[in-house]
């Protein structure tokens, strides 16, 4: 079966990823903090890297709990970097605790942060038709200039462009994957 031509085929783990989790629709606050903050890890650095530290990260960041994130404190951060299971960046993990706690207040606001997310689209998923390969977007532009004004780090517009394609908004399959017409 023929996939997006990014999938390294002899790698379990990334056709796993493209097959069951990569443009499918998620709602989940839990999911959408995590992959979150894993495309901010990711920035620099390649997808499969962050894949092959994922189960490290679950682990490191209590199952992307949000709460218990936001509740970092120094002796936490320390433990993070030392940890040689995941990306060990200072400033990726300080971020990801920031953003923890404006992920919360964003809750607060919408409910969900899967309604904040989502309303952008207005719950509707956005399928390239185009057969061109973007890495930004005005969505993505629009949703990073409101994360940032609301202090979030690492989100940028190509980072938020590729979080929208793991999570759903946006269904980016090429037209010679098995998954583009699903």
């Amino acid at each position: 079966m023929k996939r997006c031509s990014w999938v390294d085929e002899k790698s379990d783990i990334y056709k796993k990823y493209h097959d069951s989790e990569w443009g499918v629709p998620k709602y989940d606050d839990r999911e959408l903090f995590e992959l979150l903050i894993l495309e901010g890890f990711q920035a620099g650095l390649s997808w499969i890297t962050v894949l092959k530290k994922r189960e490290a990260f679950k682990k490191a960041y209590d199952n992307f709990d949000v709460q218990s994130v936001a509740n970092y404190d120094d002796k936490k951060i320390q433990e993070l970097l030392s940890n040689e299971g995941i990306i060990r960046s200072k400033s990726k993990i300080k971020s990801s605790i920031l953003n923890a706690k404006i992920f919360i207040d964003i809750q607060k606001e919408y409910e969900s942060f899967s309604n904040y997310i989502w309303g952008f689209t207005k719950g509707k998923v956005i399928k390239n038709y185009t057969g061109e390969v973007f890495v930004k977007t005005p969505l993505s532009d629009r949703i990073s200039k409101d994360l940032k004004k609301r202090g979030m780090k690492y989100v940028g517009s190509v980072i938020i462009y590729s979080y929208l394609q793991a999570i759903g908004v946006v269904d980016d399959h090429e037209k010679e994957c098995y998954k583009y017409n699903l």
